[in-house]
């Protein structure tokens, strides 16, 4: 069977705690998106957790839309991973390391669809081929937000 997950890491200068914060809280999202079709949270911005639901404003090219999704897997500081109506999920781990010294956290940002409901769309649409530079967008954009 053909793997279908793409991911991207990251060593990010900052702990898992204050990345997961950043991560669980989806008023922030547009703010480390590297796809630049993440806009804004659509109602209560209240942090993430298993189970809960949250909706953003989407832009791609000139089409706005709106896109609900729920958090699938959660493990508070490790991993969060949110999934749409489509099924595929978006996830993120964080390992803790250093760097000089100083603490620091490995992000690994999976596009997951072997959960989706119409995998071979996904593969048609070429997301997974696209998808792994707009990750990487992601995790430096992530990573700016640490920056001193």
């Amino acid at each position: 069977m053909v793997e279908q997950r793409v991911s991207v890491s990251r060593v990010i200068k900052a702990s898992p705690e204050a990345i997961f914060d950043v991560l669980a809280d989806p008023a922030r999202h547009a703010d480390f998106d590297g796809s630049g079709t993440v806009q804004k949270v659509r109602g209560d911005a209240t942090r993430l957790s298993l189970g809960a639901k949250f909706a953003m404003d989407m832009k791609l090219g000139p089409l706005r839309y709106k896109i609900s999704s729920m958090v699938v897997e959660f493990q508070e500081n490790e991993q969060i991973a949110w999934a749409h109506f489509g099924k595929h999920r978006w996830r993120y781990e964080l390992e803790a390391t250093e760097v000089d010294g100083a603490p620091a956290t490995n992000v690994t940002e999976t596009f997951d669809w072997s959960t989706a409901r119409i995998p071979k769309a996904i593969e048609l649409a070429g997301h997974p081929k696209r998808h792994p530079a707009n990750m990487e967008a992601t995790l430096l954009r992530l990573d700016a937000l640490f920056e001193a």
